[in-house]
């Protein structure tokens, strides 16, 4: 398509869902351009101000908007290029979005194509980087809504839908197959999972899902906010990925333990530790963080001792019989929730989280008793933040040994063990059928043991 001629940005409009589109836009420049994190930038109280500025329907577009743009943006943007009669200018970023913020509706959301194209002219027209383009959007687009049918089965089959760094990681540390299968599994929404105080079989009835092999309750889709479902306000449960729920259990017995879960925020394992019988203390770097995990665990009807510290600088008045070390890391195991992440991450910033998680794990080793154990953690699907790291800690550290574990050691596990007796898993384990029940997050965990 040729761009339209020169043409003034029109005055702004007030057509409905304009405001919406263009909260879309900027918040999608700003997780592409400038690498910033979604959850932030959608906050209800902290958020950017152009989508606090919404009401709660169109906050809830903007999101499923821009979800949607990056779960499949490789493949929305083959498809305009085949619209386009050469490359959008490198500058021309602002067009980009545009157009990916209508695409996304035309090929994937419940939006008709005419409002989803009108509102992207509009916008075109009122924003001077892209008024002179408005012909080019109106044409671009109507062509995209009329092809759909023919093109988006192929083009989802023949597009990896992620940064070329990030796939081609994915390829080298499990292989084509199991690659292309976690990449289709971030596509999909992923279901929620819950970890109930007692018997999950009556929750998974009540709220509508099933209990996993694991014992975690899993929903499809929910039939109200978090909040309303029943349950919450008596802390019944709470809500944790399947695979989440799993490194905490490979302390196996902990009644009467001694047991520090650092970077606790917000709770949920620390609640798991506890209602395990152990004596916990949860630490976290942030005063907020920890506020909210007090308040969790406080719903839940659970106690712990809280510590606000930097893991790096602080030393326990005691010995710890165990410790548990979910670190933070680049959260790529959880593209299915946050599909920012591979477009706001870097391999150079997968690097940097997998110092930061060996000084960790130096700090944790030292807060155990001798015979005590260590479980080291994290949601990332890379393995320099994994399994690499901790080949490379156990060789320097000839006091620490990795504790296997074991076949059967727990309902649920055996799937996810490796041959080192490791834990890993991937949005491609756990296959119920369909895209919307199956899946995990992606975890890496480890038992160590402390010899000295």
């Amino acid at each position: 398509m040729n761009k339209s001629k020169a043409a003034r940005p029109s005055r702004p409009s007030s057509a409905p869902g304009l405001a919406a589109r263009k909260a879309a836009a900027r918040l999608l420049a700003a997780v592409i351009d400038a690498r910033t994190p979604l959850d932030g930038m959608t906050d209800a109280e902290h958020g950017h101000p152009q989508y606090r500025a919404l009401d709660g329907r169109d906050r809830a577009l903007v999101r499923a908007i821009l979800v949607t743009a990056l779960r499949h943006r490789r493949t929305i943007a083959a498809l305009l290029a085949r619209r386009l009669e050469k490359p959008l200018p490198a500058n021309a970023t602002a067009l980009s979005h545009i157009l990916h913020v209508a695409a996304a509706q035309i090929l994937f959301l419940d939006v008709p194509d005419s409002a989803a194209v009108d509102l992207a002219v509009t916008h075109a027209k009122e924003d001077p980087r892209t008024a002179r383009f408005s012909g080019l959007v109106n044409g671009v687009l109507r062509a995209l809504a009329r092809a759909k049918d023919a093109e988006l089965t192929e083009a989802l089959a023949t597009t990896a839908d992620a940064p070329d760094w990030f796939a081609e990681r994915l390829a080298a540390a499990y292989g084509d197959e199991t690659a292309g299968k976690i990449l289709e599994a971030h596509r999909h929404e992923a279901p929620v999972d819950f970890t109930a105080k007692g018997d999950p079989a009556p929750w998974a009835e009540r709220l509508g899902g099933i209990v996993l092999p694991t014992g975690s309750v899993r929903v499809e889709r929910l039939s109200a906010s978090v909040p309303e479902l029943p349950g919450f306000e008596e802390g019944e449960w709470w809500v944790q990925d399947a695979a989440a729920a799993l490194p905490a259990r490979l302390l196996g017995a902990m009644r009467g333990m001694r047991v520090a879960d650092l970077c606790a925020a917000p709770g949920g394992k620390t609640a798991q530790l506890v209602l395990a019988g152990a004596e916990v203390t949860a630490i976290d770097t942030s005063r907020n963080r920890l506020a909210r995990l007090r308040q969790n665990l406080d719903r839940l009807k659970l106690s712990a001792e809280t510590v606000q510290a930097d893991l790096l600088d602080y030393q326990p008045p005691a010995p710890f019989d165990a410790v548990l070390l979910d670190a933070p890391c680049s959260s790529t195991g959880t593209v299915r929730r946050h599909p920012d992440v591979p477009w706001t991450k870097t391999a150079a910033d997968i690097a940097k989280l997998a110092d930061l998680q060996r000084r960790l794990l130096e700090r944790a080793v030292s807060f155990v008793r001798p015979g005590g154990m260590v479980v080291f953690s994290n949601c990332s699907l890379d393995p320099q933040e994994g399994e690499a790291l901790l080949a490379a800690f156990l060789s320097d550290h000839a006091g620490i040994a990795l504790d296997p574990v074991r076949p059967g050691e727990f309902a649920g596990i055996d799937p996810f063990l490796t041959t080192e007796g490791t834990l890993r898993t991937t949005p491609a384990d756990l296959d119920l059928g369909r895209p919307g029940v199956s899946g995990l997050d992606g975890f890496f965990a480890a038992r160590l043991r402390i010899k000295r």
